[in-house]
């Protein structure tokens, strides 16, 4: 159990007491679910996306199928979901009923119109109900409503500007986020068009479209429905990597606020995305797989890792990392080679396997059966024909190998850190 310590963190005029809130999700879609998650300690939540009364929500299930290194993992988890099929009725209840149980979290709710009438209304009924922030879904894998039915509407810049206008038109002095798709050519130009709309900020961002896999005995996708499916969209951590790039993107070209949303699964990764621009980190799958009470590895993950680092608040590691993030042009071009930490090579072989078939052949086994070569089953690096690819460090499973980089005179070493 860590110390208690001050972690909150301000986020568009809102006081969180941590940067981690639950996003729309399944997580949030009852009253009792949201509220379980506030008292277990979430600093806010967003409410599961929800619409005005006129609109079907047809859900089918079974909705989720996951991948991952054994059958049940979820490395990835995908949804065929929808939108809430609470509507807006509903929504503004229990958007009353929550912000009088946590008058001092964050309650936040999602909405998706298909028209300007549909948006506002949504908006002016939230406010009414006492709502701290309100997110814009413009990017649901299943395809938004409106002007281009099943087709996201972020994936157009013209309409992104448009409808985040009408939106913070009526929401006035009520903080607006926009939740886009990184599937988009070029994302810094659909986060300009929020800004140009007037929204305070962007929640970056959705799941991923896919196809989850298929059962290659009778060729139906997952999830399969009497033998028909779809494309999903992808959460988890196998989406990390493609959020960092999303927000870091943004962040090195827009002035604008962001919310990190998508693979963030540890306090690590909420660190990795506050340290590319993200202002407050949203989780779904984690809870979703491990519960409510992942919250208090997240604080208690963050508060040490502030201690650790000095820093005084989360604020301090928004956008620490992007002073080191450049184009390929501009990244230097170091002498780099593979390196041995002799004391922690168990012997395994595999980064001599992997040199051997997707390498440069610059690994050689110390097996005895060369003349005058040890028996140590242990690697032996060439370093004339290592150009430091670093393959052999990706495979090693106990960290035993690490890149030596030299220029101009000088001298590092690089070690993968995770």
């Amino acid at each position: 159990m860590y110390r208690e310590r001050d972690i909150s963190i301000d986020f568009l005029g809102i006081r969180l007491d941590s940067p981690f809130i639950l996003s729309a999700a399944p997580s949030t879609d009852e009253l009792e679910l949201a509220y379980d998650g506030l008292k277990e300690g979430w600093a806010g939540v967003i409410l599961k996306t929800t619409s005005v009364e006129e609109n079907p929500v047809p859900l089918k299930y079974p909705m989720m199928s996951s991948f991952g290194p054994q059958s049940r993992k979820v490395t990835g988890l995908g949804n065929i979901d929808l939108i809430s099929q609470y509507h807006i009725d509903v929504i503004e209840k229990r958007v009353k009923a929550l912000k009088e149980s946590f008058p001092h979290k964050m309650i936040g709710a999602s909405i998706m119109g298909a028209k300007k009438e549909d948006w506002q209304s949504l908006v002016h009924r939230l406010k009414k109900a006492g709502v701290d922030i309100i997110e814009c879904s413009f990017s649901c894998p299943q395809g938004s409503m409106g002007e281009a039915p099943g087709r996201m509407l972020a994936q157009s810049v013209e309409a992104t500007e448009k409808v985040a206008g009408w939106v913070k038109e009526a929401a006035g002095d009520t903080p607006v986020l926009i939740k886009i798709t990184p599937q988009v050519t070029d994302i810094v130009e659909v986060a300009r068009a929020v800004k140009r709309g007037g929204a305070d900020g962007i929640t970056a961002s959705n799941t991923i479209p896919s196809l989850l896999g298929l059962d290659i005995y009778t060729f139906e996708p997952y999830p399969s429905l009497f033998g028909k499916g779809g494309y999903s969209g992808l959460s988890g951590s196998a989406i990390k990597p493609i959020t960092l790039r999303t927000i870091a993107e943004i962040a090195r070209n827009v002035d604008i606020v962001i919310s990190g949303n998508g693979g963030a699964f540890n306090w690590k990764d909420a660190v990795e995305f506050m340290a590319v621009g993200a202002g407050n980190v949203q989780f779904c799958t984690l809870p979703m797989h491990y519960g409510f009470r992942t919250i208090r590895d997240l604080k208690s993950g963050l508060a040490g890792y502030l201690d650790a680092m000095g820093f005084k608040s989360p604020a301090d590691i928004v956008k620490k990392a992007l002073k080191n993030i450049y184009s390929h042009e501009e990244i230097p071009a170091p002498k780099t080679r593979a390196q041995l930490i002799e004391e922690k090579c168990v012997g395994c072989g595999l980064c001599y396997v992997a040199c051997r078939d997707g390498g440069h052949r610059a690994i050689e086994w110390r097996s005895g059966n060369v003349p005058g070569q040890d028996d140590s089953r242990k690697p032996a690096f060439d370093e004339e024909k290592c150009p430091g690819c670093a393959m052999c460090m990706q495979v090693c499973p106990v960290d035993a190998i690490r890149m030596k980089e030299q220029m101009d005179g000088r001298c590092q070493y690089y070690e993968e850190v995770r």
